[in-house]
């Protein structure tokens, strides 16, 4: 040991503390592993609690707010124009973010996980280097990458803090609501913020290289909520693509090519939504021998296991979904498959939410998959416009949708636009996990009146026999 340094030996390292991380961390630790987290942050948590998911559903929370108090009006109840403290918005947001961390904190301690804040590094495929960290080198046993992504910048160049070309990380900071936001990508973290700044009070507009929003969600959803964000948004531009911008310090010159009327715009400020990559460099995976595929994904089998004995990879550095809950129950599969016992993910049964108003949530094969995969299906849908509990809120807009293989009338896939969808798709999520046919969700008994009645008729619509349609 060099004089000065101080190592320390751990049978389980887990690189990056995000929910795939700390997942891991605390299963592992629970099945009586000796676990080190080791992060660049102070607390636990990753990009989703402090620049993803949870600052932007605080931020969705008030502007649906927002968006209950106009529907009211309709309804007989008329509030005022509201008023917006940019500072208090943030300083819930904070508050949210600290309670949440503290509570991983505490969680960490009553495991027995040793946090190590500091930037991990391997050396090779048993030892690893932290930086700026009062432990200089661990060597370990087993080591589990879980060091997530990062934002994908316009044309490669790096967001600036502050700057007005911002990512969501940006975005989420809320320093000001501009009168004019250009968002670049129309996927889930386009959609989600921009409805937060139109809420709160921005021109937005939104540019979308494909012909159509949301790729990869069933097609039947993202028409409706197309047609809501048209009143929501200034302009949706699809089949247009951002060639240049130029940022000042009042604002951003852009120029569009595609289908867009003015092709040089300016812009307050523009948002960079073009998706996200892994964050796997900088990590000495070279050294330790670990293979990444040309996109930087680290290469693991059905075990999470990478090329190298003993070093394991989930969450978004690895293939798949970039999604929070995915990374989680990978990190809890791994952990147990290193402590001997039997991990499993059931990747045809993890929901996909998007944040919107109305909502839209996903779990299993669209109506193009099961074509294109050429197999034999049925349909069931349900409007909200006939259930009651919908219908008492003014809130119709949307359907539920459920597709089940012809032959055995197993569901492979559901599909909701409208209130709460990402609470309501959790019930089919179940039902997936357990090989439930569309007559299992028929013959179960619904409460009433509520929004998952719906879902028990679109099971009913299945076989043709809805009650209230």
């Amino acid at each position: 040991m060099v004089m000065g340094e101080l190592e320390q030996e751990s049978e389980v390292l887990v690189i990056g503390s995000g929910p795939g991380g700390y997942a891991a961390a605390f299963r592992a630790a629970d099945l009586g592993l000796d676990v080190t987290m080791v992060d660049t942050a102070r607390r636990p948590g990753g990009v989703c609690l402090y620049k993803g998911c949870i600052p932007s559903k605080t931020f969705l929370f008030l502007a649906e707010l927002i968006h209950d108090a106009a529907r009211a009006e309709s309804m007989g109840i008329t509030f005022g124009k509201p008023r917006i403290d940019l500072k208090a918005l943030r300083d819930w947001k904070g508050s949210v973010i600290d309670s949440m961390a503290n509570g991983l904190v505490s969680l960490s301690n009553r495991r027995g996980v040793q946090l190590l804040q500091g930037r991990a590094q391997f050396e090779n495929s048993h030892t690893a280097r932290i930086y700026d960290c009062e432990v200089s080198r661990i060597k370990f046993r087993h080591a589990i990458v879980a060091s997530g992504s990062r934002p994908i910048a316009f044309a490669g160049d790096e967001f600036k803090s502050g700057g007005r070309i911002m990512s969501s990380s940006g975005a989420l900071a809320l320093a000001d609501v501009p009168p004019t936001l250009l968002i670049i990508g129309g996927g889930y973290v386009g959609l989600e913020l921009g409805t937060v700044y139109a809420a709160l009070g921005s021109r937005v507009s939104l540019v979308e290289l494909e012909d159509r929003l949301l790729a990869g969600v069933d097609a039947d959803l993202v028409k409706p909520l197309h047609q809501r964000l048209n009143t929501l948004f200034k302009t949706i531009s699809l089949q247009t693509k951002v060639v240049s911008m130029k940022a000042d310090e009042s604002g951003v010159d852009v120029i569009l090519e595609g289908k867009v009327e003015n092709a040089e715009q300016r812009f307050d400020r523009v948002l960079v939504a073009i998706g996200r990559r892994p964050y796997t460099q900088g990590l000495g995976l070279e050294a330790a021998g670990v293979a990444t595929d040309n996109r930087g994904f680290v290469t693991v089998d059905a075990n999470y296991q990478t090329n190298v004995e003993g070093i394991f990879a989930i969450g978004d550095c690895v293939p798949g979904p970039m999604l929070a809950h995915k990374a989680e129950d990978e990190g809890v599969a791994c952990a147990e498959i290193i402590a001997g016992e039997t991990g499993h993910v059931n990747y045809d049964a993890i929901p996909g939410i998007v944040y919107t108003w109305p909502e839209v949530a996903s779990v299993g094969q669209t109506e193009e998959q099961l074509k294109d995969a050429g197999i034999d299906y049925k349909v069931g849908k349900f409007p909200f416009s006939a259930n009651g509990r919908a219908r008492a809120a003014n809130e119709t807009d949307g359907f539920v949708k459920l597709l089940a293989d012809a032959a055995t009338d197993q569901i492979l896939g559901a599909h909701i636009i409208g209130p709460d969808a990402g609470t309501m798709i959790h019930e089919i999520v179940v039902g997936m996990e357990f090989g439930a046919a569309a007559e299992d969700i028929a013959r179960t008994c619904h409460g009433h009146p509520t929004l998952n009645e719906a879902v028990k008729e679109a099971a009913l619509a299945v076989a043709g026999r809805t009650i209230h349609l």
